[in-house]
């Protein structure tokens, strides 16, 4: 059940659930009996069923061996039209046929309503005529499926459907300290075991990806190392920090400021990279740079997520750096065009 249900999951987007079902004499149980379609605008769901039959094409029993029956696919719907497209909003529930909890009681419980009865029903040569295709035999045989019709069943099954969900818990336990598929409730859970904080406001593979790197990037914070793989991880931009790196200091005469108000600003407007003046008591080791690719793959690769994306990187080296620490982000130099092309300018459109 638990594979059926992963695996109908990982290739529709639709929510799935299962119900329990009786199983029949001689079905196996556990496996998927049938599929049904819940609208979600309302209305008759969908069933899709898979028959066994004979190479003659009569039914087959659970009891042939399964290398002499092949299944023929049944789709059932409400008004008998051919089926639609399936709405990623439509609820997909498999039929797993179990053994119930009507075992487990006494003898006379268990044999109040048979799983399934076959009935003979005579009828007269008017009713025939009226009710049934021509050429039928006035002797007529029909299958009732009755077990889904008793109330104890139906009231046991509601205590399997729990218990069996708790089971589906306790089995999946191992589950809940992985990172990549336990539920993303648990998520702040596991990383406060390393006391690693984690934004709730990520993306939910961002999120995984922290909680599964957090010992690593818990003690490597405030380092060149911590810094690097936690920007590829939140922004996916490459990035290499540069130790003792003076940031461009100010020349009368021969310098540039800043005149946005922040990164964004200065990189939406196109500005030049700012000189600052530096005090002359700082020393080398409180100043860093952040070296990001070349200005026009940075805005290829992101497009207009670019102003974004350098203003996150700019928030998550505030927060992962030493607070007596300041740094600068540059950009590579372009590399120089070949011989006889022009060189594309390093300047981003505005």
């Amino acid at each position: 059940m638990r594979d059926a249900l992963s695996f109908v999951g990982r290739h529709i987007g639709n929510p799935v659930g299962y119900r329990l079902v009786e199983g029949l004499r001689g079905e196996k149980v556990g496996l998927v009996r049938a599929v049904e379609v819940v609208p979600s605008v309302g209305g008759e769901p969908t069933y899709v069923r898979g028959h066994r039959v004979l190479p003659d094409g009569s039914p087959a029993s659970y009891f042939t061996p399964d290398d002499l029956v092949s299944t023929v696919t049944e789709v059932v719907t409400p008004d008998g039209r051919p089926p639609g497209a399936l709405n990623p909003r439509d609820k997909v529930i498999l039929h797993i046929p179990v053994r119930g909890y009507l075992r487990f009681l006494p003898g006379l419980f268990q044999g109040a309503v048979p799983a399934q009865r076959r009935d003979v029903v005579r009828s007269d040569e008017v009713s025939a005529k009226r009710w049934t295709p021509p050429k039928a035999d006035t002797l007529q045989s029909a299958e009732v499926q009755s077990f889904n019709a008793d109330p104890l069943r139906r009231f046991l099954f509601i205590y399997q459907h729990i218990m069996t969900t708790i089971t589906d818990r306790i089995d999946g336990v191992a589950s809940l300290i992985d990172p990549g598929v336990t539920d993303p409730r648990f998520l702040p859970w596991l990383a406060s075991w390393v006391s690693f904080e984690l934004d709730s406001s990520l993306p939910l593979h961002q999120q995984r990806e922290l909680t599964r790197r957090a010992i690593r990037l818990y003690r490597t914070r405030g380092t060149v190392p911590g810094v690097e793989e936690m920007i590829r991880v939140l922004t996916s931009a490459p990035v290499r920090v540069l130790e003792l790196r003076y940031p461009n200091q100010f020349v009368l005469g021969k310098s540039t400021l800043s005149g946005g108000n922040d990164i964004s600003q200065r990189y939406r407007l196109g500005e030049p990279g700012a000189h600052f003046l530096v005090e002359p008591d700082r020393a080398r080791t409180t100043f860093f740079a952040v070296l990001l690719e070349p200005m026009p793959a940075f805005k290829k690769r992101f497009g207009e997520r670019a102003v974004e994306v350098l203003a996150r990187i700019a928030q998550i080296v505030t927060n992962e750096k030493p607070a007596h620490v300041t740094f600068t982000i540059l950009f590579q130099p372009q590399k120089p065009a070949p011989v006889g092309e022009s060189a594309p300018s390093s300047r981003p459109a505005p």
